[in-house]
């Protein structure tokens, strides 16, 4: 009985020590799991953050933050134009005010009107102003990319229609901001049906329809396009 006891103290004290090895184990694997929960949930944050999600509360995505800062340079250039398209009356600002119903944000654009002072949505121009503020844009974007491209100039600029919402006056302010950008060396190339535009454009190629095939293209002195 003696014998058992002692040996039974003494597995019992082996067990004593594997429990306490195993304590100290379980200890040290609770910290270290501890500390990757953390970098674990730095890391969803980021990751949430980035991707536009909570707790980025405007709903931002890294790549729309980028384009807003490339947006603002934009319609910095853009709004050279636009003043003078507009008579000074309107300008450009980028927004990133949070957009209704939760939607993204980030890459809004609002129309500073000098009558009023005050800013209103670009939805409120007209269909020539909207006309004007968007080649002013196009404009803008095409200086942006030429100062990025280490000199590379753009030497092409294509307006596709739109002059048909503009009226007289507001038709020869565009005209006009086109032909200097034409007389500083770039070629300027108009698409649209507006006859009032004709005496205008120095050189023109008329597309015709034929009943029996394809157009046909011709150079005429007569200004049709």
């Amino acid at each position: 009985a003696r014998t058992a006891a002692l040996r039974a103290e003494r597995d019992a004290h082996t067990a004593v020590e594997r429990l306490r090895d195993l304590a100290l184990q379980i200890d040290d694997a609770y910290a270290g799991v501890a500390a990757r929960a953390a970098d674990a949930a730095a890391i969803a944050r980021l990751a949430d953050t980035v991707a536009g999600r909570a707790p980025n509360t405007m709903k931002m995505d890294l790549e729309t933050f980028v384009l807003a800062a490339e947006l603002e340079e934009i319609v910095a250039a853009a709004n050279l134009r636009l003043s003078d398209m507009s008579s000074g009356r309107y300008r450009l600002q980028h927004t990133d005010a949070r957009a209704a119903r939760g939607a993204a944000s980030g890459l809004g654009l609002e129309i500073m009107d000098a009558f009023t002072g005050q800013a209103r949505p670009a939805q409120s121009l007209s269909g020539g102003e909207t006309f004007l503020a968007s080649l002013a844009l196009a404009l803008g974007l095409a200086e942006v990319v030429t100062a990025r491209a280490g000199g590379v100039r753009l030497d092409t600029l294509f307006v596709d229609e739109g002059f048909g919402s503009l009226d007289e006056e507001t038709l020869d302010l565009a005209m006009r901001t086109l032909d200097e950008l034409r007389q500083g060396g770039r070629m300027v190339g108009v698409i649209s049906h507006v006859a009032a535009m004709k005496e205008q454009l120095p050189a023109q190629l008329a597309v015709e329809a034929t009943p029996h095939g394809p157009s046909v293209i011709r150079q005429d002195d007569v200004a049709r396009v």
